[in-house]
């Protein structure tokens, strides 16, 4: 990492401000030879922006100098405040871009540098990558978790607790040949107890975790024609699907993402479920059903109850099941819905929010596969030793080794080992100013 980058941290076009920002050992100097002498460090100073090869002003500009390790890279930083104007990024962009020693950023490579120099673990970059990508208030609330560290403080308190039962441990092989003191045998069983336990519960909400980072699928079940596009429609609140009086219009999965009290939700609309059809129509409620099936929660709209046994989609008890045409119908003890009148939508909608934010209560932290597995791993290990622990004649040399893989579950997740493979993947989604 001897060379220095650069990239505007802003989006591209026309903007009041746009950020440019040059990261590494020549950052200074190039800033330098822009501005004339810097401010103090971390401080804006309003500035005159000049190429140093002609001297004509690209700019006024507030030029804030970062140095090393006080940034977000951990090497001497220059972030340009510029005018957000095309033509002035593009000017500045092409004098950085030929001077000696200066190239663009790859795409993450400023974070990517962050973790390496130290000022990140892998958790805070993938908190980092989804509060960039969230569109919602909780997977905003997700992110900042991570960012602030939480997957991390969780793995340096199991560590620390699986450090203490492998010193014991260690410390026994000497006396492998004879029984290990009751004190070691009750402190290392407990706490590798104790260890499992959070670690279980943190994995039990992990995969909750993870639907509300990619969002949650509800799909919207029943026979053709009963008025599923235009429920679509009406909680969507505008004319997402297509709708017509002729039974088998929709043939494909059609979905509509909303932001549900804060909760990233994708809407399916799908082809009516029935027996028969043409070849076409059976290809579309094949994968109906496949995709009803996979959804997170099922909405049945249905025009009497006993119509949910012929959909061939099993009901859960989460599921919800709701009459149609309710502007048609008197009152019952079933809630109606009209996507046509609107009748029953907020109700429709307060009644999935509270399914939903049932299971967000109970998501965990970690909210990546990556860290989900990482844990499992852990888990494993730690399962493996406790068994171990509680044999007639624990074998301790394996107990020891049971530990050092937990270990190493454990510094993959926090990115401290091993994961040179997966940082590509986790950086792929960045912009070049991050």
């Amino acid at each position: 990492m001897g060379d220095t980058i650069f990239a505007q941290a802003t989006a591209a076009g026309r903007a009041g401000v746009a950020i440019i920002r040059v990261s590494g050992p020549a950052a200074l100097t190039a800033a330098k030879s822009l501005a004339g002498e810097l401010g103090p460090p971390r401080q804006a100073g309003l500035r005159r922006l000049r190429d140093p090869g002609t001297g004509e002003t690209l700019d006024q500009a507030l030029v804030v100098a970062y140095p090393a390790p006080g940034s977000f890279t951990g090497e001497d930083v220059v972030e340009f405040q510029v005018h957000g104007s095309p033509a002035v990024c593009r000017s500045l962009l092409a004098v950085l871009g030929g001077m000696e020693g200066l190239r663009v950023a790859e795409p993450g490579e400023f974070t990517r540098r962050a973790l390496l120099n130290g000022r990140l673990d892998l958790p805070q970059v993938e908190g980092l990558g989804d509060l960039l990508a969230a569109e919602t208030a909780a997977q905003q609330r997700q992110a900042l978790r991570l960012m602030d560290g939480a997957i991390s403080g969780l793995a340096a308190g199991w560590r620390e607790e699986l450090v203490r039962c492998l010193a014991h441990v260690e410390a026994s092989i000497d006396f492998a040949d004879e029984e290990l003191p009751e004190d070691i045998l009750r402190f290392v069983g407990g706490t590798l107890g104790s260890v499992r336990a959070a670690m279980r519960a943190e994995l039990d909400g992990a995969l909750i975790a993870e639907r509300l980072r990619d969002g949650f699928e509800v799909a919207l079940v029943g026979r053709p024609n009963v008025g599923k596009s235009t429920l679509l429609n009406a909680l969507a609140r505008r004319e997402a699907a297509l709708t017509s009086a002729v039974a088998g219009t929709t043939r494909d999965v059609l979905e509509v993402r909303m932001d549900l009290a804060g909760m990233p939700v994708t809407l399916l609309d799908m082809a009516g479920l029935r027996a028969g059809g043409g070849r076409v129509e059976s290809l579309g409620i094949a994968r109906a059903r496949d995709r009803a099936t996979r959804a997170d929660v099922r909405v049945f709209l249905v025009n009497e109850p006993r119509e949910v046994e012929g959909l061939g989609v099993s009901r859960e008890a989460e599921d919800l099941l709701v009459l149609a045409k309710g502007d048609l119908r008197p009152r019952g003890d079933l809630p109606a819905v009209s996507g046509l009148t609107g009748q029953g939508v907020d109700q429709l909608l307060r009644s999935l929010t509270a399914v939903l934010e049932a299971r967000v209560a109970g998501a965990g932290t970690a909210s990546h596969r990556r860290q989900r597995e990482a844990i499992a791993l852990a888990v494993q290990r730690v399962e493996a030793a406790g068994a171990e622990m509680r044999a007639v004649e624990p074998r301790v040399e394996l107990v020891a080794e049971e530990l050092r893989a937990a270990l190493r579950a454990l510094d993959f997740l926090v990115g401290a080992v091993d994961v040179e493979a997966v940082l590509d993947v986790v950086f792929q989604s960045f912009c070049l100013g991050k």
